[in-house]
C-alpha cells in the first residue's frame, strides 16, 4: 500500500469529508465540517499562504495537515504545520510525509521558525522530537456535558451592563472586531497576533460557517461590547468556545464569566449537549472560570518549535 501526499481539493466533497473524518477521530475537541474546511481553504488571508494537505492511501484520506505562515504576527518568518493522522492508520508513513511536505513548503516561503501542535501522548512527543522539534507551551482541552452535567445558574447581570448576541451586530460588526483585536493582544501563546485587517476578519471570522451568532454572547456597557464569548457550533449538538475576552478597561468585573454562563445556558436550551473549550496551561484565571462552569480537562496539547537553519 502506497501513501501519497497531495493538496486538498476544497471543492471535492469527498476530500472535505475525508479531512473532517481524520480530524474528528484524531482531534475530537475541535469542530470541523466540510463547509468549514472549504471556507478556510478559500478565505484564508493571502499573506498566510495557507496550504491544506492530505495523505491518501488507496484512495482514502488517512492524514491531514494545515500549513501556513503566521501572517498576523509582528514577528516575521513564523510558520505553522498541524499534522494529524487517523489513529487506526498510524505507522504507514503518512505523518512523516506530511511533515516533510509542510516543512519544505514553509522553508520555500522563507519561514525560519516552525510551530506544530501535538497531543501530549508518548508516541506524538517522540515523533516531534525525532524531527528536531522542542517543547514549547501547552494547552488543555476541556469538556462540559451539557446533557447530564451540572451547570451553575446564570449570574445576575450587573447594573449598566446588557447582554446581547453577535446577531444583534449583523448590521455593523465593527465593534466586535475592535473587541476581538484588543483581547487577542493579551492571549497567552507562542505566537502573538495582531488583528489590523477588518475585511480579512469579516471573511475569516465573521462569515465563518461555524460561527453561531445567536449563541455568541456579548456583554455591553454604554452600548459598546466590552466582553464576549464566541460560539462555534456544528449545526447539531456540539459547541466549541472559539474565543473569550474582556476589554482591558473592564477587566476584574467578572464579565467574561457572565457571558460564558449565559451563553452556555442558551446553548443547552438550543439543544447543545456537549461543549468544548481550550486554555493555555498558564491561563489560571480562565481555567478557574471553566472549572467553575463544570468543564473537566480531557486532553493536553503541546506546542513544538523547530528553528530552521
Amino acid at each position: 500500500m502506497t501513501v501519497l501526499v497531495r493538496d486538498l481539493r476544497p471543492a471535492d466533497q469527498a476530500d472535505a469529508e475525508g479531512f473532517v473524518r481524520v480530524r474528528r477521530l484524531a482531534l475530537p475537541y475541535i469542530l470541523f465540517t466540510p463547509e468549514s474546511v472549504r471556507h478556510t481553504a478559500v478565505h484564508s488571508h493571502p499573506g498566510a499562504r495557507y496550504r491544506p494537505l492530505v495523505a491518501e492511501e488507496d484512495g482514502e484520506v488517512i492524514g491531514t495537515a494545515q500549513v501556513y505562515l503566521a501572517h498576523d504576527s509582528p514577528e516575521p518568518g513564523q510558520g505553522c504545520l498541524n499534522v494529524y493522522v487517523r489513529p487506526d492508520r498510524t505507522g504507514r508513513g503518512a505523518g512523516r510525509l506530511l511533515v516533510q511536505a509542510a516543512e519544505e513548503y514553509l522553508a520555500s516561503l522563507g519561514a525560519t521558525k516552525l510551530f506544530a501542535w501535538a497531543l501530549d501522548e508518548p508516541a506524538n512527543r517522540a515523533f516531534a522530537e525525532r524531527r528536531g522539534y522542542r517543547q514549547g507551551r501547552s494547552g488543555f482541552f476541556l469538556r462540559l456535558d451539557l446533557a447530564h452535567g451540572t451547570l451553575p445558574p446564570p449570574l445576575e447581570v450587573p447594573a449598566g451592563v446588557e447582554l446581547r448576541t453577535a446577531a444583534d451586530f449583523a448590521g455593523d460588526p465593527r465593534p466586535l472586531f475592535d473587541l476581538d483585536a484588543e483581547t487577542v493582544l493579551d492571549e497567552p501563546g507562542d505566537i502573538q497576533a495582531e488583528f489590523t485587517d477588518y475585511d480579512a476578519w469579516l471573511a475569516q471570522t465573521w462569515n465563518h460557517p461555524l460561527l453561531d451568532r445567536e449563541l455568541t454572547t456579548v456583554a455591553c456597557a454604554d452600548g459598546r461590547p466590552v466582553a464576549f464569548t464566541v460560539a462555534h457550533t456544528d449545526g447539531d449538538t456540539r459547541y466549541v468556545t472559539a474565543m473569550t475576552g474582556t476589554a482591558r478597561a473592564h477587566r476584574g468585573r467578572g464579565l467574561a464569566k457572565l457571558a460564558k454562563i449565559h451563553g452556555l445556558h442558551r446553548a443547552r436550551a438550543a439543544g447543545v449537549t456537549e461543549a468544548f473549550t481550550g486554555n493555555d496551561t498558564g491561563n489560571a484565571p480562565m481555567i478557574a472560570i471553566n472549572e467553575w462552569l463544570g468543564y473537566e480537562k480531557c486532553a493536553t496539547e503541546v506546542r513544538y518549535v523547530r528553528e530552521l537553519g
